[in-house]
Formats: C-alpha cells, structure tokens, sequence
C-alpha cells in the first residue's frame, strides 16, 4: 500500500502528526493526555487495549490522514487528485461560479483505503478489528467533534446478527450507536498511578489546577495523592511597542508564579 502511493505518504505523515498535536491539545488537562512514547506503538500499551482512549486514537488518526490528504489534493501536491469541481452555481445576478473546492471525496477514500487495511487484514469478524473500523469510519465523519464524543462513547460487545457478527451496546438500557459515534470493548484505567505492563505512565509530576473543581484540578488531577507547591519565575515578553516600519519591540519581563505539581 505505502509502494503503491509513494506520493501520498507525506501527507500521511503530515496527518499522523496533526492527530498527535489534536489529540494532546483536547486531552491537556485529563489524567490520560494522549503522551506518546520514541518506540511503536507512539501512544503505548493503552491503544492495545479496547478502551475508550483507544478509540479516540484510532477516529483523530482516521480524521487527520484524510484531512491531509483532502489539503495535498486540493493544493495540487499530489498528481491523482485534485480539486473538487463539482461545487458550482449561479449568483443571483447570473454569474456562473466554480471553484477550487477541497476534495473531501478523494482524502476519505484514501484514509479508507490506507487507514483501514490492517483491520480488514485480520479479518473484520474480530471484536477489536470491528471496534477499530467503526472508529475509524466515526473519526471521518465527526472529526471536528470527537472530543465530545470520547465522552459520551458507548460501551459495546460483539453478538451474532444473522449470519455476521456485530457491536451492540453492553447495556441494553442504552440506546444503539450510530456511525458516528465512538464505542469501546473494555473499561478504561484510573490512569492515576504508573503501570508499565499497561502503558500508563501515571500523573506524579503533572502539574494541575489548584483553584479547579474539573478534571484538571488537583485533587482529581492527582488522585487524592496532594501536591507540591513551587514558586518558579517565569519569563516572558511585556511593554511591547509597534515601530513604523514594521517591527514589535518588547522587553523581557520576570514574573514569580505559583506552579502546582502532583505527588
């Protein structure tokens, strides 16, 4: 697949990395926060296992290959696709318009074709390949929105529907899961202590939010274990001036802060 679309895998690439960044950028202040590690699998143990993290790895990945490759399409970097000129019209006044729109067809095909290969490889009929297609196929459609959905993920367990097999809610309380939204097989971890048979590095040394009551706050940050406090100075830029013609010039300011970091 990667010798056949020589051309493509830089914006795989390109992709990958945009899904790392998204990824930790929405899960900054969580217990889990998407870390990645200098050997494979780059998110750990925790994306073996089926559990909702997973699922989010596995729908930004999707999302962020085909957003690449739908921009290398539409900005004329790759020689089998192109622009979408099937979005045209007609103004009021009467002018016929066209344009360069992104070719959204083209980058999800392509994440399909390439994202999906190693699930269909296995064999579509195991409970995990069919949880990773499901998330995959979820993160190109809702990938704007999948942070919303890691919440709101539906438990699921594979049962025989006819002459296949299928993902239902484990609960039958629940309603059905659509195609847009995630499911995982099995609970997470508390993430709160480091666990290397599991890939969990723990939340010691995070630093957290002292006056919060969420999530990145740190009694739930730190698991109930406290916190060191720390007056630490920090640099940055103050004063800053816009000269004609064409510069800012600032001065470079102190300034004593409190950090907070996890036990």
């Amino acid at each position: 697949m990667c010798k056949r679309n020589l051309e493509v895998m830089d914006s795989v690439r390109r992709g990958a990395q945009l899904a790392i960044e998204e990824c930790q950028y929405q899960f900054r202040n969580r217990r889990w926060n998407c870390s990645t590690l200098d050997s494979l699998p780059v998110f750990g143990k925790v994306v073996t296992q089926g559990t909702r993290e997973a699922a989010f790895v596995y729908a930004i990945s999707s999302a962020g290959v085909a957003f690449a490759v739908t921009r290398a399409c539409s900005s004329g970097e790759l020689e089998k696709c192109g622009c979408d000129r099937t979005v045209h019209g007609v103004s009021p006044q009467g002018f016929q318009w066209s344009g360069c729109s992104d070719n959204i067809a083209y980058g999800v095909a392509f994440s399909q074709s390439f994202v999906d290969v190693r699930e269909r490889s296995k064999g579509a009929s195991s409970s995990r390949a069919l949880m990773n297609l499901h998330n995959n196929e979820a993160g190109r459609k809702v990938g704007h929105a999948l942070k919303e959905k890691f919440d709101g993920a539906t438990e699921v367990e594979p049962r025989r529907v006819g002459s296949s097999r299928a993902l239902v809610p484990r609960n039958a309380q629940f309603k059905p899961h659509t195609d847009e939204d995630l499911v995982y097989l099995e609970p997470s971890p508390d993430f709160c202590e480091q666990d290397v048979r599991s890939g969990v590095l723990g939340t010691r040394g995070r630093t957290c939010n002292k006056t919060s009551k969420a999530i990145d706050g740190c009694e739930l940050l730190c698991c109930g274990r406290g916190f060191h406090t720390a007056q630490v100075e920090l640099a940055e830029r103050c004063s800053c001036k816009f000269h004609w013609c064409c510069f800012v010039k600032c001065r470079q300011c102190q300034r004593l802060v409190e950090l907070h970091t996890c036990r």
